[in-house]
């Protein structure tokens, strides 16, 4: 008979980072200003890649140019349509063996000018607004917001905008019902209590001096932009203007051991992965990480994974050493970073405690995502989970594995389908996050390190 001790030794434990790793806390603390700085500079994917582009440049990478010879340890990008990053280090084994491929997004849940946003109302100026992603309506009242974009003249040049980020900048707003009048507004369902139309940012209220004008304030406002940028009010049919939050990410707690900020999801996988990706020297495996868009919006476009833009990289790159691309993907394998919920006490209805999640516990994998009954997922096979938990119990990475909830609540999916569809071994890996959608989500930095040390392995790994 085995005794008591015995028998727990069989049991699965999730455990936190601080009791698994406790020496690697002050790497997480060190690692984590790098990311919020990826954050602060970030705040859409143009900025992301913009930034990534930045980075992988002072590493030495160079432009690909298709069909040029690359020896192994060669690094080498593209950029898509300036919404992606696609960054690739040439492995010693060739391209028939497989490659090893991260995947994240840089795209995060917010609010993008309609193609007439200016208007006037009763005395104030304002820009109409179409919610992108998974936004909860509710969230994103009476808080700073800033614009962020590019806005292209008739004359066919560009400008970028960045209005609100500076300390000296104004700011804008979504304006909410004071309590004292709300008592319709209270009885609707929370997902009603504010409407798509009523997502209007506060922009001006000072009119012009002519008194026998009409929309003045909405004359003023378009006088100041093409003071300052050159722009009319039909340029902004030529243009991508996001509304963001305003605040800078910040520690998170008296420990400093979380970090909250806009844009985790899903940029807190996207910067580990390429931070390892920029870190391998000369892998045995071609490692290829890709920092997409449009995954908030099902991945579909140009820009998105349901295209073939990662694919095609992928071909071009066969074809520098003549190797075959069907050989090549059926020997890769991929993870899909995205983030999960991090089980939250506050709101414990929703998950089911043993397949949760948690923030502090290290980075989550979930072996499928979809909603239901599995729909819409790749659904990793035993095989791959093998390996990839045999990878990081063999570097000292400490995981969980789970589910994002209880199951008839809902679900997501992730662009893993997309790249299980092309015949490549995937598996959905990422950061836990509380208040997952929000203007201020909040992650643990010792998850965030446990994603980089995840990636890093992935990178390095020669079996």
């Amino acid at each position: 008979m085995q005794t008591t001790e015995e028998l727990k030794k069989l049991l699965y434990k999730n455990e936190t980072v601080a009791d698994m790793a406790p020496d690697v806390l002050q790497a997480a603390q060190d690692f984590c200003e790098g990311y919020k700085t990826f954050l602060d500079n970030g705040k859409t994917e143009r900025e992301a890649t913009a930034y990534s582009e930045k980075l992988l440049m002072e590493a030495g990478y160079k432009p690909f140019v298709p069909g040029q010879k690359l020896e192994a340890g060669a690094k080498v990008y593209t950029i898509n349509r300036s919404k992606c990053v696609l960054a690739a280090t040439i492995g010693t084994k060739p391209l028939n063996e497989g490659f090893h491929l991260n995947i994240a997004h840089i795209d995060s849940p917010r609010l993008d000018l309609r193609p007439v946003p200016v208007f006037e109302k009763n005395g104030l100026g304002y820009l109409r607004t179409h919610y992108y992603g998974g936004v909860r309506k509710y969230q994103w009242p009476t808080m700073p917001l800033a614009l962020h974009g590019v806005i292209y003249r008739a004359d066919g040049s560009k400008v970028e905008i960045c209005i609100g980020e500076k300390e000296d900048d104004p700011v804008f707003c979504i304006t909410d019902l004071l309590p004292h009048l709300s008592a319709k507004q209270n009885a609707k369902p929370l997902s009603e209590g504010i409407s798509a139309e009523d997502l209007n940012v506060l922009i001006a209220s000072q009119p012009i001096a002519d008194k026998e004008a009409e929309q003045r304030v909405k004359l003023n406002v378009l006088g100041m932009l093409h003071e300052a940028f050159g722009i009319t009010e039909r340029d902004f049919t030529r243009a991508e203007i996001e509304v963001v939050p305003a605040h800078k990410a910040r520690d998170i707690g008296l420990d400093r051991a979380m970090i909250g900020a806009y844009g985790h999801d899903d940029r807190v996988d996207a910067y580990p992965a390429l931070m390892a990706e920029i870190g391998v020297e000369k892998p045995a495996y071609t490692t290829v990480c890709v920092l997409t868009d449009k995954e908030e919006t099902g991945s579909d476009g140009v820009t998105g994974l349901h295209s073939m833009y990662t694919f095609h990289f992928l071909q071009q790159l066969c074809e520098t050493q003549e190797a075959d691309y069907i050989t090549a993907c059926k020997a890769g394998k991929c993870l899909s970073a995205d983030v999960t919920a991090a089980f939250d006490p506050t709101f414990a209805d929703a998950f089911e405690p043993d397949n949760a999640t948690y923030a502090g516990n290290g980075v989550a994998i979930y072996k499928y995502t979809g909603s239901r009954g599995k729909s819409g997922t790749s659904d990793a096979s035993a095989e791959l989970v093998s390996y990839l938990t045999g990878l990081l119990d063999r570097n000292s990475v400490v995981w969980q594995i789970g589910e994002m909830g209880k199951l008839d609540l809902g679900g997501g999916g992730t662009v893993a389908k997309f790249v299980a569809n092309q015949d490549i071994d995937t598996i959905d890996i990422g950061v836990p996050v509380l208040s997952m959608h929000s203007p201020f989500e909040v992650v643990s930095k010792a998850d965030v390190y446990m994603a980089y040390l995840t990636f890093k392995a992935f990178c390095e790994d020669a079996e």
